[in-house]
């Protein structure tokens, strides 16, 4: 490792659950052992064990149970100090520090960037790692997709995912869930003529049929194919009819669509 520049983190993903990801970052160098939420305690246990990994953080990026159910379990058996969204600070189990949009955390000389994406709920907040070249984007955006409004409103998460589309083209994206195949049946109905988008449903058919997972994907892939990204495409908005409206009111006519479908 070079003088000043941090250690390159192990990434250990994982099924928990019926579509879950778990994520484990672990540097063995400073023993930084970091989970992405907790949606089980069995897989991530079974993850720590088998790699001898003591875990020391986990990263809430919102309240639902699926991303919080083993919070407290996991505190309880390793001590670790649980983090998350400071508007959802009351609706984290276990929960030790809180940050919000803008906020930069350092753990044992890694750098976090805290980006809000509010809308699927209120307080999401997602986690950049800029030395590592990746984003935990929890329920925010998705591979081909975004998360399902409950909390806000369409400008709301049109506002989040373009700070997320604003991160270098070449960081990987970690989604909370394998929504892929999916996603990409609802896209291609939105923007039938782009061909980087087809030829990438053929290849995600492909990979969920072997049982790939389609995650990591990355900022520049998701730009290119994902609508919920492309409002601003005169395809899209010829297609849909909504060559006069605004970005945001795009945005939320493909989202109320994808709810529907």
């Amino acid at each position: 490792m070079s003088e000043g520049k941090p250690a390159r983190l192990k990434t250990f993903q994982f099924p928990c659950r019926e579509d879950n990801y778990g994520v484990v970052l672990h540097d063995p160098e400073s023993g930084l052992a970091i989970s992405i939420d907790a949606p089980e305690e069995e897989p991530i246990i079974d993850v720590l064990e088998a790699k001898r990994i003591k875990l020391t953080h986990i990263l809430t990026t919102h309240h639902h149970g699926d991303h919080v159910a083993a919070n407290e379990s996991l505190k309880a058996a390793y001590g670790c100090e649980i983090i998350g969204p400071a508007d959802e600070r009351d609706r984290i189990p276990g929960i030790d520090r809180v940050a919000g949009h803008g906020d930069s955390l350092e753990l044992n000389g890694h750098r976090i960037e805290v980006i809000g994406t509010p809308g699927h709920t209120l307080g999401h907040v997602a986690y950049y790692f800029p030395d590592q070249g990746m984003v935990f984007a929890a329920d925010s955006l998705f591979a081909l997709g975004c998360g399902r409004i409950f909390e806000g409103d369409g400008p709301m998460m049109h506002m989040a995912l373009q700070r997320l589309a604003a991160l270098p083209d070449a960081t990987k994206v970690y989604a909370g869930h394998e929504y892929t195949l999916a996603n990409a049946r609802f896209a291609v109905t939105i923007d039938p003529e782009n061909d980087a988008l087809l030829a990438r449903a053929k290849e995600i058919e492909l990979l969920r049929d072997e049982g790939t997972p389609t995650l990591p994907t990355t900022i520049e892939l998701e730009k290119k194919t994902n609508p919920f990204l492309r409002a601003a495409d005169p395809a899209i908005r010829e297609h849909l009819g909504m060559t006069g409206a605004t970005d945001a009111e795009v945005f939320t006519e493909i989202r109320a669509r994808k709810d529907r479908f």
